[in-house]
């Protein structure tokens, strides 16, 4: 049996991950890897291939595609875990956002990062449980972006030829003058409670966001815990002066934003919040999200990443 699974969403990066599946398939031939590939064919499909690639005892899944693709093939291999380290995961990255991977250390190109898959150096790494309004929904690897972080998602979805810093910026623009909406908040972080209107909350446990946004700069998945990023309300004009400082990680040097670190993470709103989940839209309305870090569970491919 091949030791390899491919799972392959075609549809990743507007379509870039199905123009480049044949250059990854020459790629890992010519590297001698015995590998069966797979596409999905629509969404969440990535959970149940994962799933049945680590029940049949495939040792090695790579991700083809962006965060989305990961974020699915991530849940099921969670789902297929007994107690123990689950993996090992790959990602090859071909999405709009590639926040995870690129932290791992894998390269934007096909070539390299199917090198790095051969050359088989492993890492352990944490994941995110995530219970939204009382029902469990699985688990994040890169981030949980609530409020304005969500809504610059799904402002993504309306530029369908691009992808990218440029499709992020966009976003961030439509959102600052057209779907801005604060959130009256109560914030509860292990033995710590926050009552505040916010703009944005992050729920992270890697440090960047739409490819080019360090919006939690000291998080990383092998240190057991979650990095909370809190802005509060602010005029529009604030919030275009701090935008570099987010794209390069300082801002959390300035008075509208807070950082914290947890192991659980508790919040609820009166207000409808609207969030994304590894850059996937998962609800519009919540009003109590919770999540937790499970410290080294997941074994994947590839070295820390300079941020």
């Amino acid at each position: 049996m091949s030791k390899v699974k491919v799972i392959v969403n075609p549809t990743a990066g507007r379509g870039y991950a199905s123009k480049v599946t044949p250059d990854i398939e020459r790629h890992l031939r010519e590297l001698g890897l015995a590998f069966d590939l797979v596409a999905t064919s629509g969404p969440g499909d990535a959970v149940g291939l994962a799933e049945q690639a680590v029940r049949e005892g495939f040792e090695t899944i790579v991700a083809v595609g962006g965060d989305g693709t990961t974020h699915e093939v991530v849940n099921g291999m969670m789902a297929a875990r007994e107690g123990e380290v689950v993996g090992t995961l790959a990602c090859i990255p071909t999405g709009s956002g590639n926040d995870f991977a690129s932290m791992n250390g894998a390269p934007e190109d096909m070539g390299a990062a199917c090198r790095l898959i051969a050359e088989g150096s492993t890492r352990v790494v944490d994941v995110g449980r995530l219970t939204v309004d009382g029902e469990s929904q699985g688990y994040f690897s890169n981030a949980v972006g609530i409020g304005f972080d969500g809504l610059v998602v799904r402002e993504t979805q309306r530029f369908q030829r691009l992808r990218g810093v440029v499709m992020y910026l966009l976003s961030v623009l439509r959102t600052v003058f057209v779907t801005l909406r604060p959130m009256r908040s109560r914030i509860v972080l292990d033995d710590e409670t926050i009552e505040q209107t916010t703009l944005m909350m992050v729920i992270a446990n890697g440090p960047r966001e739409g490819h080019t946004f360090l919006v939690a700069p000291d998080a990383a998945c092998d240190d057991g815990w979650l990095d909370l990023t809190i802005s509060d309300n602010m005029p529009r004009a604030k919030i275009l002066a701090y935008l570099p400082s987010v794209m390069n990680g300082t801002h959390l040097s300035h008075k509208g934003f807070m950082g914290r670190k947890a192991r659980h993470v508790t919040i609820t709103s009166p207000d409808n919040m609207f969030f994304h989940v590894d850059g996937e839209i998962l609800c519009e309305g919540a009003h109590r999200i919770e999540a937790e870090i499970i410290p080294r569970c997941l074994r994947m491919i590839g070295q820390p990443a300079n941020a």
